[in-house]
């Protein structure tokens, strides 16, 4: 018989989605260094891979959102108080992506570091601790403002939509969001024509925004999809030609930007401007409501409400006029957006400004929450890495 490994563990909401928190000095010795035996690892946490695509086995909910396992440790960069490690699952094969940052667990981050120990919550001014986080996946630094009284504040009446219950407000800042190694807008164009074929848009050309902040990302305009804006999941994820032809979508558009296509870069959504709607949960949201409406794609599957990532893309690209994002938006320069999504709406900004000649995107805020759901340990056959 196999004996199962007892490792200690958090498993946390961040934002819209869950994940299982570790400390890299907790993880047994073969899975403290990137790997297989980490990979592995953490494939078996979540219960991949699945062909049942149910979880069954493991701490994953069968989603992109909740197949998420994340690694925190001191800080290996100056000026900074942790590093984090983000690893998204798949649910049917078992792979690991280490390519990209999640921005809904990202908001967890700062929280579980104080719970940790690698951050001391005394030093908090006014109630709030500033934290500094390394995203070690991509190179870029986090602020969350997490609040403390003595400890992390984790309830109170902050609602996120896409969440059922209240908690404390954390906001996050994500510094110079876009890759260091390329302009914001790869092509060197807020808008770009993509060409594909026939089958997948009539005349196989359609125009797109190229955006490289948080995540790499292909915005279409909802009406030359045919679409209002306003679907929900059901309408997209079961509709088998219309995934077929997002991903063919989202394949040009990697393409077009020079960059590898992985599960989850880029990311591809369809903006529009607002009308009144019904979220996922029956709510009735009207079109003065929200400054656009914007749906995203994760991992082949229209997203219950919006990847953090993918936030950030879409307050990028609202700074900027002539984007796709900024049109729909109602064009002019914006530093702050509400943008709906299927389960209700979110607020971003984003400062941005040019120089010599090109978009400088210094930072995207948003707010967010995070509670612990569950610590303590999670069991692994001590055979499965």
């Amino acid at each position: 018989m196999t004996p199962q490994l007892r490792i200690p563990a958090t498993y946390m909401r961040g934002g819209t989605s869950k994940g299982v928190f570790f400390r890299l000095e907790d993880l047994p010795e073969r899975a403290q260094t990137p790997g297989e035996a980490r990979d592995r690892l953490f494939a078996r946490v979540i219960g991949s891979p699945d062909p049942y695509a149910a979880h069954i086995d493991g701490m994953g909910g069968a989603t992109s959102s909740t197949s998420k396992c994340v690694i925190v440790s001191p800080a290996t960069q100056a000026g900074h108080d942790v590093d984090y490690l983000y690893g998204q699952i798949a649910i049917d094969s078992g792979a690991l992506d280490w390519s990209s940052n999640c921005g809904n667990l990202s908001t967890a981050v700062g929280a579980f570091a104080i719970a940790a120990g690698y951050v001391d919550a005394a030093r908090a001014v006014d109630g709030v601790c500033t934290i500094r986080i390394w995203q070690a996946n991509i190179g870029k630094t986090i602020i969350a403002h997490v609040p403390v009284a003595g400890r992390v504040v984790e309830t109170g009446d902050f609602d996120l939509d896409g969440v059922a219950f209240p908690a404390a407000e954390i906001v996050l800042e994500f510094v110079d969001p876009a890759d260091a190694s390329d302009a914001l807008f790869p092509t060197g164009h807020p808008v770009d024509t993509l060409k594909v074929d026939d089958a997948v848009v009539s005349g196989g050309m359609i125009l797109a925004t190229l955006i490289n902040a948080g995540v790499p990302t292909v915005f279409i305009d909802a009406e030359d999809l045919e679409y209002t804006g306003a679907e929900l999941r059901d309408a997209i994820n079961g509709d088998v030609d219309a995934l077929t032809r997002f991903e063919a979508l989202r394949t040009a558009g990697a393409e077009a930007m020079g960059i590898v296509k992985t599960t989850r870069a880029p990311a591809i959504a369809f903006v529009a401007s607002p009308i009144d709607h019904r979220t996922s949960s029956g709510r009735e949201v009207l079109a003065g409501e929200v400054d656009l409406l914007v749906r995203a794609l994760s991992m082949g599957k229209l997203h219950h409400a919006m990847m953090g990532t993918a936030s950030v893309a879409i307050a990028a690209a609202a700074a900027v006029p002539g984007t796709l994002v900024n049109k729909a938006a109602g064009g002019g320069e914006r530093t702050s957006i509400r943008f709906g999504h299927p389960s209700g709406a979110l607020s971003v900004g984003a400062e941005a400004h040019q120089a010599n000649g090109q978009w400088i995107i210094t930072k995207a805020v948003m707010s967010r929450s995070a509670r612990v759901l569950m610590d303590g340990h999670v069991h692994v056959p001590a055979d499965s890495f």
